[in-house]
């Protein structure tokens, strides 16, 4: 899986760009609405959908594992950001507590056992009245069935790549002892701009009571 993301990052720059993901706009929103500050970026990437959060004068710390995306997102944000190095199955990297949790399109990538391991994680390293919020594949979009199917519901749609298909069953188990607010079907990016692929994604709200 490393491999497969250290070959892909310089690719998925010239395609995204640094424009956030219409739903890292949304949490955007959610976080200035509720004052959060300090935000946790699992799955940081090279940064594209962090940096409407660090222009906004959030604090934000990153978890990414391909190398490559670390140094695009170091020469982009120097210091304004610390980035650990390593698998989000590796967390808690420190002992921080954060306001608010964004993990885009990382979740469906992980095994059974790291998704339950990855949620669990998130939720401790909230604060009491935090927000986590996850954005993850839908059984909904195009990419459903295609492939090797591997287990239930995941599919090997490239070699080494398995993506984790959610629906409302498996949100509810997934979810539901941490707090779930709200989960709805979103279509990302909103509007089909005819030279990107529109995904249908889950948009997944956690808050801590406690």
């Amino acid at each position: 899986m490393t491999a497969f993301w250290e070959a892909s990052f310089k690719d998925k720059q010239e395609m995204w760009g640094w424009e956030p993901a219409d739903s890292a706009v949304s949490t955007l929103a959610l976080f200035k609405e509720q004052k959060l500050k300090k935000v946790l970026i699992p799955g940081f990437g090279y940064g594209r959908n962090a940096k409407v959060f660090i222009d906004n004068g959030f604090q934000v710390t990153g978890i990414e594992i391909a190398e490559s995306a670390i140094d695009i997102a170091k020469k982009q944000f120097a210091d304004r950001i610390k980035i650990y190095s390593g698998s989000v199955s590796s967390m808690p990297f420190d002992s921080e507590l954060y306001e608010g949790i964004f993990c885009y399109a990382l979740l469906h990538l992980l095994s059974a056992q790291q998704r339950i391991k990855f949620i669990d994680d998130c939720y401790h390293q909230l604060k009491p009245n935090g927000y986590m919020v996850f954005v993850s594949i839908s059984k909904l979009d195009f990419r459903f069935g295609q492939g090797k199917e591997v287990s239930k519901d995941t599919y090997e749609t490239w070699p080494g790549l398995h993506l984790f298909f959610y629906d409302e069953d498996s949100i509810q188990s997934a979810f539901s002892n941490y707090d779930l607010i709200d989960a709805q079907i979103i279509n990302e990016p909103r509007e089909d701009s005819g030279n990107k692929p529109v995904q249908r994604f889950w948009y997944i709200i956690c808050r801590k009571k406690i």
